[in-house]
């Protein structure tokens, strides 16, 4: 069984930027630069995933910006996807921001391959198709399941 945490620990933090230069830097190209911001160590709260012996096997992130709650960096190494470890990850990171800033809209910026799985989750795409990073993306907004879509 995979869970997800927040991070509290710098080795864990560690275990986190490992996991998003795997399978952003090295897997998917995109520049180093781009990856790791300054909000990396200020202003984000950041989750590591793990399975049952422990082993750190996905990452996230969550900031608070002038248009909400932006989620990000969401990241699984490969070898464990489709083991729900991205649920795991998503469930902790929405039950905190939720907590943190209630009713407040939270949104990402989903790549292409991933927008049925976030689709899943509650939310819906907003706007039309964009470019980051030479990668396709949607910007896709929660709907709380507790609220009625109007």
């Amino acid at each position: 069984m995979i869970t997800a945490q927040p991070i509290t620990e710098p080795l864990d933090l560690d275990a986190a930027f490992a996991i998003r230069r795997k399978v952003f830097v090295e897997g998917q190209g995109v520049p180093a630069e781009d990856e790791y911001d300054e909000h990396d160590r200020t202003n984000a709260r950041h989750y590591l995933a793990r399975t049952a012996d422990g082993t750190p096997c996905g990452a996230a992130r969550w900031r608070k910006t002038p248009n909400g709650v932006k989620l990000e960096r969401f990241a699984v190494l490969e070898a464990y996807r489709n083991q729900a470890a991205g649920a795991a990850l998503l469930q902790s990171v929405l039950q905190d921001v939720e907590a943190a800033h209630p009713g407040a809209q939270v949104y990402l910026h989903a790549q292409l391959p991933a927008v049925r799985f976030y689709e899943r989750h509650g939310f819906v795409k907003e706007g039309e198709q964009f470019s980051e990073c030479d990668i396709e993306h949607f910007k896709m907004v929660w709907r709380r399941p507790w609220l009625t879509n109007s």
